[in-house]
């Protein structure tokens, strides 16, 4: 007789917070994100009262010394000024050897924040800030709050110094008020580089006055199918998250709906300022020669053709053979640059489709002049004409890792996002460039979040991609990355970002000996009532104590936790969607007959967040069959699959045949992938074993005819765990992939004891 606990996160989480609780380290008590280098707590403590000041040694702080007085008042009600020269909270700048260092000493007397530079003084306020209770984020005054932190030494520097996130503002818009709340959320957590998306084929949202109809057209649409998806998710999941704002829509003379927005330069300069005082630096991005749709489609002589639109999987790109396209490009970064006092523009470069270029005369001429063999090597030329004219402006290019195909300039930085081309941190440092960690499969925060994913952010690890330290040192650091097709306003854009934004900036602020998944999961629980203050809509992190599927012989008990402390969880069991009325959950539950449960996760304000279903199933183990399979392995057969359903993949034409050791995507299989793959697992021993399936885009896992995990349908990488009742011998299995771009694809399977099996002896046919 079988009775099983579903609570596997409960004793890591519970030994996290208990040693948070315990004070293992200084830097626990205080719960600061990102971790300080030390961290040394004293007696006593540093109360703030009416009538206290902010001194600054030096007009050049006085922008964020007003801010913090700004900050401070809104939510305490008191009068702190700002002073030139000592103050009860002093700033003040001194030689150190990274500029974005800091010291922090508060005593009972007064708080002292001194910074290697600008930099390093916001960086210290950010965690003076996160040193006062939760409600110092308030905008407005909270009544009953001892203003108090404890008397402290913090010596603290970056170990990386980019620490980004990219945000996407054309597929859908974000007002400037939007943007400097983003801003703000940044620089609390250390966050210094914010990557401007301004541009792509849904919308031109960067005022270029030599080209008006940039924005009198291109900022501007017709619904599209992303914003109907949004509109259509909206009332499927009741989720208003995915309305379209209604401020960003307009009805024109003709009747016409229209959606977008942009900013004008004067509204640029001001974010850009701000952001300025805030120690962040604006990186401006106009995405070319490709998502140039908005461009093209509104000016003549800038594409190869006439007619634009869409080709096979990418839009009509700038045409690099007319010396009108060329020079319309420069035009624009000659306006822009004038914009962005920071030392880097960005100039996309990813995701052209080339099939214009081959059949264009202006583009084979210009090949045929500069003596260039193929396509890309035409894209590597528009590349470094387009640097070399940035480069004349006084300012460096990045570019996303496409820009490596053809050649690279010796001056480029390289923002490396796909991580299918596994070479590219050596290519780029190979050669001695500078490089920008955002591989898509950890870094795009627009990718579904799962309980995995922070500690993927936090653990992750450069070796595996750069082995040498002396490439590494090319390394800048980590940028997240908010692509917003299916993120339509402020809300969703801060539940797709919110939490992993904060593991982002631990993993580039943080020390290596210093980043300890747990220790950050215990520092992490206690920030969300501080986000909570601060109204942020985030996605309240995975609950945690049971799988997709659970299955038990005898009893069982659900046994949830969460990292959220302020969140509360209702639950149902005739499939119904929880509701702010429905059960309460206080405690274990125990299950002994088949049950589906429904959860869905509340914050303090009664909103719903996530709801998520899992089945607790009874059942016998399943008998071994009768199979003669003696041969180490799999078949994994590849299919030319393009759709986004598992059931059609043996619909397509069958590529090849391969054995493999394990549940693998095969090395030779590229492009359209399709894979069904079969044989036999070896169960040692009677038990319940669980199977984590993870996958990027669709998955099935099949074990004698029936479906253990249902991980189908185009996704990000997401790995959905299940569990089957099975008795010792062999049991037939089959998984079923499919994936267009790279993809991912790993199976573990566990015994009830936890040991993951092996699978040089799990697997045969």
């Amino acid at each position: 007789m079988k009775k099983t606990i579903f609570s596997l996160a409960a004793a890591a989480l519970a030994a996290g917070m208990l040693l948070a609780s315990c004070g293992k380290n200084a830097s626990q008590a205080v719960s600061v994100v990102p971790v300080p280098v030390q961290t040394d707590l004293k007696s006593g403590e540093f109360e703030l009262k009416a009538g206290m000041t902010i001194g600054v040694a030096g007009d050049s702080l006085m922008p964020i010394a007003n801010y913090l007085a700004g900050h401070l008042n809104a939510s305490t009600g008191l009068s702190i000024d700002v002073v030139e020269g000592e103050g009860n909270i002093t700033l003040r700048t001194a030689q150190m050897d990274t500029p974005e260092g800091y010291t922090l000493k508060a005593t009972s007397k007064g708080v002292e924040i001194t910074g290697g530079s600008y930099s390093g003084v916001v960086a210290g306020i950010s965690t003076l800030r996160q040193l006062f209770p939760a409600q110092i984020e308030s905008a407005t005054t909270v009544e009953g709050v001892e203003w108090k932190i404890p008397a402290v030494e913090i010596t603290d520097a970056p170990a990386f110094a980019w620490r980004g996130i990219m945000l996407d503002v054309s597929r859908h818009f974000y007002t400037p008020s939007e943007i400097k709340e983003f801003l703000d959320l940044m620089a609390l957590y250390k966050l210094n580089k914010f990557h401007w998306h301004l541009t792509d084929d849904q919308g031109w949202r960067v005022e270029i006055k030599k080209y008006p109809k940039l924005t009198e057209n291109g900022a501007w649409r017709k619904f599209n199918n992303h914003d109907r998806g949004c509109l259509s998710r909206a009332k499927k999941d009741s989720d208003p998250d995915f309305e379209l704002p209604a401020d960003r829509i307009r009805i024109t003379e003709q009747g016409d709906t229209l959606y977008g927005g942009y900013y004008t330069q004067d509204e640029i300069r001001d974010i850009v300022a701000y952001a300025g005082n805030l120690g962040i630096d604006v990186v401006p991005e106009i995405d070319m020669p490709g998502h140039m749709l908005a461009a093209v489609s509104n000016y003549k002589g800038v594409s190869c053709f006439d007619q634009t639109g869409w080709g096979a999987t990418f839009s009509s790109p700038v045409c690099p053979g007319k010396e009108s396209a060329m020079e319309f490009c420069k035009n624009v970064y000659d306006e822009l640059i004038d914009l962005f006092p920071y030392e880097y523009v960005h100039i996309g470069g990813d995701e052209v489709e080339k099939t214009n270029w081959k059949k264009c005369p202006d583009c084979q001429k210009r090949m045929a002049a500069n003596n260039l063999k193929n396509e890309e090597e035409l894209q590597s030329w528009f590349i470094h004409q387009m640097e070399a004219f940035i480069n004349s402006k006084g300012k460096k290019m990045i570019g996303w890792d496409e820009i490596l195909e053809g050649g690279l300039s010796n001056t480029a930085t390289v923002m490396w996002w796909r991580t299918w081309s596994k070479d590219a941190p050596e290519r780029t440092t190979g050669q001695g460039n500078k490089i920008v960690y955002t591989p898509n499969s950890q870094f795009y925060l627009d990718y579904q979040e799962d309980k995995n994913s922070i500690d993927n952010i936090i653990g992750y690890n450069l070796n595996e991609s750069l082995s040498d330290t002396t490439a590494q040192k090319l390394v800048m650091g980590f940028q997240g990355n908010i692509w917003c097709e299916w993120i339509p306003s402020r809300e969703r854009m801060h539940y797709m970002a919110v939490p992993r934004l904060l593991a982002i900036a631990e993993l580039g602020w943080a020390q290596p000996d210093k980043r300890d998944v747990q220790e950050f999961r215990a520092r992490l629980s206690k920030q969300f009532e501080r986000l909570n203050v601060m109204e942020i809509n985030y996605r309240i992190p995975d609950l945690e104590g049971f799988n997709a599927t659970n299955v038990f012989t005898d009893s069982a008990t659900l046994d949830i936790t969460c990292l959220d402390p302020t969140a509360q969880i209702r639950y149902t069991t005739d499939g119904s969607v929880p509701t702010a009325e429905s059960t309460l959950y206080t405690g274990p539950v125990t299950v002994t007959e088949s049950t589906d449960f429904t959860l869905a996760t509340f914050r303090p304000s009664g909103k719903r967040c996530d709801v998520v279903r899992t089945k607790f199933i009874k059942e016998s183990y399943a008998p071994a069959c009768e199979a003669s399979a003696t041969t180490p392995g799999l078949v994994a057969e590849w299919y030319d699959y393009g759709g986004e359903k598992c059931s059609e993949i043996t619909s397509a034409k069958l590529n090849g045949k391969y054995d493999v050791a394990d549940v693998t995507i095969p090395a030779d299989c590229k492009g359209n992938i399709g894979l069904v793959i079969n044989g036999y697992i070896n169960i040692p021993a009677d038990g319940i074993y669980t199977f984590a399936l993870l996958s990027d885009d669709g998955s099935l896992l099949i074990i004698d005819g029936a479906t253990v995990i249902d991980n189908d349908g185009p996704h990000s990488p997401r790995e959905i765990v299940g569990q089957k009742a099975l008795a010792k011998g062999l049991h037939q299995l089959q998984v079923q992939y499919f994936d267009h771009n790279g993809g991912q694809l790993q199976l573990v399977v566990t015994d009830e004891q936890g040991n993951s099996l092996n699978p040089a002896t799990l697997y045969l046919h």
